[in-house]
């Protein structure tokens, strides 16, 4: 765990794994509450590595025994600013509203209830402790889930069922999510980020241009139509970019030759 009684420890922190880049939330000691200071550091390396092309995927984890326990209440009360300093379209620990081309890998150590589901939401895949709950349990406290979780929840599980954990702020456990499909797995306690990596390492082995037009795809059309002309012009769009790329000659190629792929990313 990080000594967060050093006041300069940095309020995230970033290590590359190959192609995965590691981002850790780190005010153990304040359970990776969202302030400023966080949203600002998390938003600057998610920029960081979508400006690395060596870097596939992105996991999110928290650093001690919790994920995130949403925003600092303390820096709220004290009408502090949570945004990302001079981002405050990054949105919610300069996270949730951050589009990455590439795909982002929630690690969910520990607590995650309220802004910590809502990163989890914002997350193009999560892996989740076996002891960690989710939920939103903001309108027990007055308030509602205004970091994207009234608008996510709804599209990633049954509506009827995102109704009732919105409204009732009752928490759900690991494997009822992994039940709804808000989560792709169940990681024993203690391994979440190691079943992420795993995770991860699965998509970094495949082609980069690929998996972020497919991403991007999946988003773009995921409220469509798939009889909307638009639709289908996006994905003609999608296809000339990968498919005139030197990668998906170097696919088939690697497959005749019986070897593996070298990817360029281009």
């Amino acid at each position: 765990m990080a000594d967060q009684s050093n006041t300069s420890a940095p309020a995230a922190l970033y290590e590359r794994r190959g192609g995965i880049a590691i981002i850790s939330l780190n005010r153990p000691l304040a359970l990776n509450a969202v302030n400023a200071a966080l949203a600002t550091a998390v938003g600057t390396l998610l920029d960081q590595a979508e400006n690395d092309n060596d870097v596939r995927v992105v996991v999110i984890t928290g650093a001690g025994r919790a994920f995130c326990a949403g925003a600092d209440l303390k820096a709220l009360a004290a009408g502090e600013n949570t945004d990302a300093d001079g981002h405050p379209d990054w949105g919610f620990a300069g996270y949730v509203q951050h589009w990455l081309s590439k795909p982002t890998i929630a690690a969910v150590n520990g607590f995650a209830l309220g802004g910590g589901t809502e990163l989890v939401l914002a997350s193009d895949l999560a892996v989740v402790d076996e002891h960690a709950q989710l939920g939103l349990p903001e309108v027990k406290r007055g308030l509602f889930a205004a970091a994207g979780g009234v608008i996510r929840l709804q599209q990633q599980i049954p509506r009827k069922i995102a109704l009732e954990l919105a409204l009732t702020g009752e928490p759900i456990t690991a494997v009822e999510g992994l039940k709804l499909g808000l989560v792709n797995r169940v990681a024993p306690a203690g391994t979440a980020l190691e079943l992420a990596l795993e995770l991860a390492e699965q998509i970094a082995a495949n082609a980069p241009l690929s998996v972020r037009e497919s991403k991007s795809m999946i988003h773009r059309t995921a409220n469509d139509s798939d009889w909307e002309p638009a639709v289908w012009e996006a994905n003609t769009a999608a296809m000339k970019v990968v498919f005139t790329s030197d990668d998906a000659k170097e696919g088939p190629t690697a497959f005749a030759e019986k070897r593996q792929p070298v990817w360029q990313g281009r």
